[in-house]
Order: structure tokens, then sequence, then C-alpha cells
């Protein structure tokens, strides 16, 4: 990891990423985030696909090390596109994030520095932490299409 500039702000175009709402025993993994710009919020693993990774790959890869868990993705469970402005309006951060609703394999969470805690909750206990926008929703797809791959 590059202890530079973040390549990643002022693109010049969008950032590709992919997340994974992994269910266990009826409960999701979410992380808190242990650095900027989402520093101390809530959210799903994830990260960019790299260049001449399928998303699968880029998804496994990126729970892999942030989580250490060994996972199963299933379907997409919807997509977020996060556009941040400075007060110039000029475009600071942009990622278009494809969510999979994922099983769990294996593992406990062990996490890497880029997240802080890890937690298994129901659907009904995001409300009360500070999360990602549309995490909530993108938790309930993720749940409904597991249950209807069953």
């Amino acid at each position: 990891m590059s202890n530079g500039p973040d390549a990643r702000t002022y693109p010049d175009r969008p950032y590709l990423a992919v997340s994974a709402a992994i269910i266990r025993d009826g409960r999701v993994l979410i992380a808190r985030r242990a650095r900027g710009p989402a520093l101390g919020v809530w959210t799903l693993p994830g990260g960019v696909v790299e260049a001449g990774e399928t998303l699968l790959e880029a998804l496994k890869r990126e729970v892999a090390e942030e989580t250490s868990l060994t996972i199963e993705p299933v379907t997409v469970a919807g997509y977020r596109e996060v556009v941040a402005r400075d007060g110039d309006a000029r475009v600071v951060r942009h990622f278009v994030i494809v969510c999979f609703a994922s099983r769990w394999i294996a593992g406990e969470p062990q996490l890497n520095d880029e997240l802080s805690e890890a937690r298994w909750l129901r659907p009904s206990e995001l409300s009360a932490l500070n999360t990602t926008e549309g995490l909530a929703a993108i938790v309930a797809d993720a749940f409904e299409r597991l249950e209807a791959q069953r």
C-alpha cells in the first residue's frame, strides 16, 4: 500500500467496486471503516476491482483481504453510486459499487488495517448504527435474493 496521495481522489473516471452482504445464520456481517473518507462508518466489506479481475474474483479477494472469510457470492443484490464533490463542485470521489448477496462458507472475521470492527447483525439492528447510505436496503435485498435461491 502506498503512503502517497490517494490516486482515487479527483478521478477522471468512476471506479468500479464490489461489496458483499455476507449472510450467516440470519445475520449479516458489517464492518466499521478504520480510515477516511468513511472513517467510523459501518459498511459491507469490499473494494475496487483490479484490471483483469472479474467481479466475483474481486469480491472474493477483497473479502478475504479485509476479513479472512471465505464466501460464496450468489447473486447481485443491487448497486450504489458514491459521488462526492468539493466546494467548487469538482468530483472528489466517484465509485460505482456492485453489491452481492453472499453466503458465509468459512472463517471468523480477522480484520486488516482498513477495518476497525466487525459484527454479525440481524437486519433490524442496522438502524441503530451510522451506516453507508442504502446499506439497509441492500441487506434486505440480499436476504430476499438468498431466500429465493433456496
